[in-house]
Formats: C-alpha cells, sequence, structure tokens
C-alpha cells in the first residue's frame, strides 16, 4: 500500500490527546473478599479498557477466593454474548481455566440482544450465583453494560426526556434525592452518588407512574469497583500483538465462515471493529493492509473511549480502585 494511501487511512480516524492515567494502588483482596463475606459490597467488579489483563485479573481474584467460597465470573462484554463470535471478541475461554463464567455464548450471531435483555440475563445469572452462596465478580470494558448491572434497579425502556433533564439539573443532587424519595425506595449508592444517575432514576420512577413497568428483585447495590491499568504504550503493544495473532489464528476465517452461514454483511458490520473491517476485507471492499492498519486504529480507539467513560464513572462518584496488572 502506498505511503500516500497510508497516510489518508490514518487522517480517516483521528486520535484524541492522551488522558492523564489514574492513581495506581495495591488491592488487598483478602479485605475485600471479607467485606463480601460481610455484607459490605455484594459484587465485584473488575473493569478497564481493552487489553488491559481484566480477565486474568479476574481469574486470579477467583482462585483466591477459593478459601473462603468459590467465585464465579459474569462477563460484561456487549459481544461475547454471541455464539460463533469467538476470535474477533477475544473469549480465550482457555484463561477461565476451572473458574465458572456466565453472559458468554447465550444468543446467536446475527441477532439483536440489547441492554435491557442483557441487565435481565445478568440479574438471573447474579442471583444465581449468590444463592448458591458463590462470590460473584463481573468482569469486562463495555461500561454501559456495567453500568446496568450496578445501578441497582432495572432498565425500563424510557426514553430520554430532555425538558424534563433540564429542568432537573437546575438543583443540587441532595435536593434531587429528597425528590426522588417521595416516589418509592430509593436505589443503591452507587446511583445516589451520581447527579447524572439521579436525574435517569427520578425520569424513570416519573414515568413508571404512568407506565408500569418490572421491577428489578435481585440487583447489586454494593458494588466494588477495581480497574486493571497499563501504560499506554503497554496497551497498544498489546493491541497490535493480540490483533496480529488473532488474523494469524482464523479470525479471517471466522468472519468467512459467519458469511457462509447467511448472517448478512451488514449485520455483522454491526458489531462493530473485527467484524466491521474484516468483514469489508473479505467482500475485497478493503486489501488486508488497509483493513489490518484500520482495525488497529479503531482498537487503540476504542480503548481510549474506555478509559474515558471510566473515568467519568469517576466524575458521578464512582470509587474506582486502579491496579497495575
Amino acid at each position: 500500500m502506498g505511503r500516500n494511501r497510508q497516510n489518508r487511512l490514518r487522517e480517516a480516524i483521528p486520535i484524541p490527546p492522551p488522558a492523564p492515567l489514574p492513581e495506581a494502588e495495591e488491592i488487598d483482596v483478602p479485605s475485600v473478599l471479607n467485606e463480601y463475606l460481610s455484607g459490605s459490597i455484594d459484587l465485584i467488579v473488575v473493569l478497564g479498557p481493552t487489553a488491559s489483563g481484566k480477565t486474568r485479573y479476574a481469574v486470579e481474584l477467583a482462585h483466591m477466593a477459593s478459601t473462603t467460597g468459590m467465585a464465579e465470573i459474569l462477563s460484561a462484554d456487549s459481544r461475547q454474548v454471541y455464539r460463533g463470535m469467538d476470535i474477533g471478541t477475544g473469549k480465550d475461554l482457555e484463561e477461565y481455566e476451572e473458574v465458572p463464567y456466565h453472559l458468554i455464548d447465550i444468543v446467536p450471531a446475527g441477532t439483536r440482544f440489547d441492554l435491557y435483555q442483557w441487565q435481565e440475563a445478568f440479574e438471573k445469572a447474579y442471583k444465581d450465583i449468590r444463592d448458591r452462596g458463590r462470590i460473584p465478580i463481573l468482569c469486562g470494558g463495555t461500561g454501559l453494560y456495567i453500568e446496568a448491572a450496578t445501578c441497582g434497579y432495572s432498565l425500563p425502556q424510557v426514553p430520554p426526556d430532555e425538558d424534563l433533564r433540564g429542568e432537573l439539573e437546575q438543583y443540587d443532587i441532595q435536593e434531587l434525592i429528597a425528590r426522588l424519595s417521595k416516589l418509592g425506595p430509593l436505589p443503591g449508592e452507587g446511583v445516589l452518588q451520581s447527579k447524572r444517575r439521579v436525574i435517569r432514576a427520578l425520569e424513570v420512577a416519573l414515568h413508571e407512574r404512568e407506565h408500569p413497568v418490572r421491577k428489578s428483585a435481585f440487583l447489586p447495590k454494593k458494588p466494588y469497583f477495581i480497574g486493571t491499568l497499563v501504560s499506554r504504550e503497554e496497551r497498544n503493544g498489546r493491541i497490535d500483538r493480540r490483533l496480529d495473532a488473532r488474523l494469524g489464528g482464523g479470525l479471517i476465517e471466522e468472519v468467512r465462515g459467519l458469511l457462509d452461514s447467511g448472517i448478512r454483511p451488514e449485520d455483522l458490520m454491526y458489531y462493530g471493529l473485527e467484524y466491521k473491517f474484516v468483514t469489508q476485507h473479505v467482500l475485497g471492499i478493503l486489501t488486508y493492509d488497509e483493513m489490518r492498519l484500520l482495525l488497529s486504529n479503531a482498537i487503540h480507539q476504542f480503548a481510549k473511549r474506555q478509559m474515558t467513560w471510566f473515568r467519568g464513572m469517576e466524575k458521578d462518584g464512582i470509587t474506582i480502585h486502579w491496579t497495575n496488572v
């Protein structure tokens, strides 16, 4: 591929300037496990950007928990729910070793599985783990799904009301919480620490007065968040090495097989990243080099957006305990 063509491809995906990384700390895992056993927390969450070692760290936690009660891992990855999409979503199921896992391979590829359906599936699996006396560890990088699991209430399909939000923004968070308390039981601390979440809870509660919706019976209210931290240079190096390994390890064949199974190209490209660019390569729209460059840049950018989401959670009042892995 010519140098001018490469430059145009790089310019097609502008990469924003880096933001400061959070401070790392040492996680006292036995203390965290004791907090769970005492009831101070009801879910351990391991989050982080792609290629930051989340799954490996969650598995290590699960092994450490084996002295106090077996742990099980729930995946918070929006694409790993699909069967047959293995290499592109990085399921790497061998990493789990003997640790049980949930919310992976639960619907066929080519379907649409939305946030509301995922929250219901999470709640069912979470309740099952707790009922059996096991320790639930939520692990993933899809910030929206993590928030859905830890918001403490069901997510009815309530459309946003921009006028209401504008009105509520005028009040401080304590006034909003007081108003919310008049509409029913308050949600968990994870919601009450964030003005944005309190406004959404009010929006939902006001909608429910006219349109009754399903109530959550069993979602966590006291999660403990651990973030896996690596330097940008190391993360980008891992992304590129992993991408080359996947491309050489059957990713293109996986995409071709999904297309041959009857999944429409536009449906496969809907899933983004690997499936978007590799599908275009299989269809002859992109050369291998074009696909590799565009995909690498897109994954780097995606990792930055993930970190932006998690730092936004912190700005909303959520404490994330970042640790080097």
